[in-house]
């Protein structure tokens, strides 16, 4: 097996998300490769022709965005910031999104967190069994420790 030189990190926007990093510096240090985050915002459509669609403000998706930005940027600065190299957030779908960064950017792992739920109809549609049974290269799945189950 060759070392890894790219490891791409798939992070949400929960407290969860530092353990997978911190799980993927670990592999960087092992393997002297660079590691870059991404986090995919999903598109929200909205109809408005619903009475019941009110409020929602104009600027959703660049709020959203934003509020991305921010936590990643702040996960990178609390989390060896000489290490990541780059942060990608992206507007998209989240598999396709992580798929073209991996193969525009020359990844060869994609680290992503699972929570670990039971049973198969909890894992189909999941975002890390969608990366597992797609990605052009080698992922490797976190387990998510709770500390207060």
């Amino acid at each position: 097996m060759d070392d890894y030189k790219h490891i791409l990190v798939a992070v949400d926007l929960s407290a969860d998300a530092k353990q997978v990093i911190s799980r993927a510096i670990d592999l960087a240090a092992r393997y002297q490769s660079r590691v870059s985050l991404i986090h995919v915002v999903e598109p929200y459509i909205i109809d408005n022709n619903y009475d019941l669609v009110t409020g929602l403000p104009d600027d959703l998706e660049m709020l959203l965005l934003q509020q991305a930005r921010d936590y990643v940027d702040q996960l990178s600065r609390e989390l060896k910031p000489e290490i990541i190299s780059r942060v990608f957030i992206e507007v998209g779908s989240v598999k396709g999104e992580i798929f073209r960064v991996t193969s525009e950017n020359s990844v060869d792992l994609i680290v992503t967190g699972s929570h670990g739920r039971h049973g198969l109809g909890l894992l189909l549609g999941s975002t890390a069994t969608a990366i597992l049974h797609g990605a052009p290269c080698d992922v490797f799945v976190v387990r998510i420790n709770k500390t207060d189950e």
